[in-house]
């Protein structure tokens, strides 16, 4: 699910990894064709499938 934009960055979400065969990013969340069409027509507010890959997010929490 390439060039997925919503008002969160896809680049820090859990499920936006790298392809070394194709050299680029993808979604990984495996969604239907409808909500995908919703995601990308901008029927969200945010992705609901976005998953924070901020691993260091509990350690800035503690301080």
């Amino acid at each position: 699910m390439a060039g997925v934009k919503s008002s969160t960055a896809c680049e820090y979400c859990n499920n936006f990894v790298w392809d070394e065969e194709d050299e680029q990013y993808y979604c990984e969340m495996d969604m239907d064709e409808d909500d995908y069409v919703r995601l990308v027509s901008g029927h969200y507010k945010e992705c609901p499938y976005f998953v924070d890959g901020d691993e260091y997010k509990v350690v800035r929490h503690q301080n």
